[in-house]
C-alpha cells in the first residue's frame, strides 16, 4: 500500500555475550540511579548476584521484587505502586515472559525506563513494543501496544546456557515462523505487527532469523546440554531474541501463529507456544502450495533440534480436535488473513492434515 508509512521498531539497545549481567551498571547506569528489579524466582537465584557485583561500591537505590507468575492487572498495579513510593528511575525486568511483560506494562503507565535481562531464549518478547495482560483470574486480556520499544536488552548467554534446552528449542520454534510470515505479509502488502508498511530492512532481518537458526540450530542445542557458550549458541540466542523480536514487530505473523492460537483452544496442558509454531509454520508452507523441498528442509531443520513435525507431538490426537484449530484459527482479526487469499477452515483443516501425515512420513510412522 503507498498510503502506508514505514517504519523500524527495535530497542534503543542491545548487548549480549557471555556474563554480560557482570556489566550491568557499565551498560545501563546512564538510566538513573534508582532501580526496581522486577523478577522470577530463577531469575532472582541467577542473576542478582552478578547484577550487585556491577555495581560496586556504588550506592544507587535497587530494589528486587519477586514477581507473582502472571503479567495481570493486580501485579502491575503492585509494581506501579512501588515504583511512585520508591521513586524509581528505571524498572528491569529479570526473567521469562510474564516478568517482561508485567515490568514493561509497569514502566510505561509509570513513565520510567524499562531493561530487559531475559533468564530464558524462549521467546521475542524482550526485544517487542507489546505485552500480553491477563486478568487477576488468569485469562487473557489484552495486547498492550507500546509507542516504543524496550530502552534496553542485555541477554547474558551464561545463564541462558544453563537454562533448560527445552526452553532454548521453543525460542527456536517461535523465532522458526518469523521469515514465513514475514514473507507472506508482505506478499499481501498487509501492514506489520505495529500497524505499519513493512521494511526491507525488517524483511531482512526475518530472513537472517531462519537462516541462522538453520546453520547453527542444531550445534546451539549440544551446548545448552553441555551448559556452556558457544558462537553457535550466542547465535541462535540472538536469532530467538532480537532477530525473532524485532524481525516480527517489524514483519507480521501469518498462518503459523494462528494455528497456535487456534491449539489453544483446546485446552492442552503442554500445548507449547514455540512448538506449536513450528508445526504451524509447516501448515502454513503447505496452505501456501511451495514446493516439497522448501517444506522438507523445515521438516527436517524440526527433527534436529527436536521440534514437532506430527499433531501427536503437540497433544492433538483427534479430527475432531483438528477441525477445532481449523475454525478457532480462520476467525475474523486473525493473523491467517495475512495469506493471500481469504483462508477458509475447510482449507486449514486440510492443510493440517496433510503436514502431519508429511511429518508422519518423515518419522516412519
Amino acid at each position: 500500500m503507498m498510503g502506508r508509512l514505514r517504519a523500524m521498531r527495535e530497542p534503543l539497545k542491545y548487548v549480549q555475550g557471555r556474563d554480560a549481567t557482570l556489566k550491568f551498571w557499565d551498560e545501563m547506569g546512564y538510566m538513573g540511579t534508582r532501580w526496581l528489579f522486577v523478577c522470577s524466582n530463577s531469575g532472582y537465584k541467577s542473576c542478582h548476584d552478578k547484577i550487585e557485583q556491577s555495581f560496586g561500591d556504588r550506592d544507587d537505590y535497587r530494589r528486587y521484587e519477586v514477581f507473582r507468575g502472571i503479567s495481570s492487572y493486580g501485579e502491575i498495579e503492585r509494581m506501579k505502586k512501588i515504583v511512585e513510593e520508591d521513586k524509581i528511575e528505571a524498572v528491569v525486568a529479570v526473567g521469562g515472559g510474564s516478568a517482561v511483560d508485567t515490568a514493561k506494562a509497569t514502566a510505561y503507565y509509570a513513565g520510567v525506563h524499562i531493561v530487559i535481562v531475559p533468564t530464558v531464549a524462549a521467546t521475542d518478547a524482550p526485544c517487542t513494543g507489546l505485552s500480553v495482560i491477563y486478568n487477576d483470574d488468569h485469562s487473557f486480556s489484552k495486547y498492550l501496544f507500546y509507542p516504543t520499544n524496550p530502552d534496553a536488552v542485555l541477554v547474558d548467554t551464561a545463564v541462558i546456557a544453563q537454562a533448560p534446552v527445552r526452553f532454548l528449542v521453543a525460542g527456536m520454534g517461535d523465532a522458526l515462523g518469523t521469515y514465513f510470515e514475514g514473507r507472506a505479509s508482505i506478499r499481501t502488502e498487509s501492514a506489520s505487527l505495529e500497524g505499519t508498511g513493512i521494511t526491507r530492512a525488517g524483511m531482512a532481518l526475518a530472513r537472517l532469523c531462519y537462516e541462522t537458526l538453520r546453520d547453527y540450530g542444531a550445534q546451539a542445542v549440544e551446548a545448552c546440554k553441555l551448559g556452556v557458550v558457544t558462537p553457535a549458541l550466542e547465535n541462535v540466542v540472538e536469532a530467538n531474541v532480537y532477530l525473532s523480536g524485532v524481525g516480527a514487530d517489524n514483519v507480521n505473523c501469518a498462518a503459523a501463529h494462528s494455528f497456535y492460537n487456534g491449539v489453544t483452544s483446546l485446552g492442552i496442558e503442554h500445548a507449547d507456544h514455540g512448538c506449536c509454531v513450528a508445526f504451524g509454520t509447516i501448515v502454513q508452507l503447505v496452505l501456501e502450495g511451495v514446493p516439497t523441498a522448501e517444506i522438507r528442509e523445515v521438516q527436517d531443520f524440526c527433527l534436529e533440534v527436536g521440534l514437532p513435525v506430527t499433531l501427536e507431538e503437540i497433544g492433538v490426537t483427534t479430527d475432531e480436535q483438528v477441525q477445532k484449530v481449523a475454525e478457532a484459527a480462520c476467525v475474523a482479526g486473525e493473523t491467517i488473513h495475512n495469506l493471500a487469499g481469504d483462508v477458509q477452515p475447510v482449507e486449514l483443516h486440510a492443510a493440517i492434515l496433510q503436514a502431519d501425515a508429511m511429518g508422519k512420513a518423515l518419522l516412519g510412522k
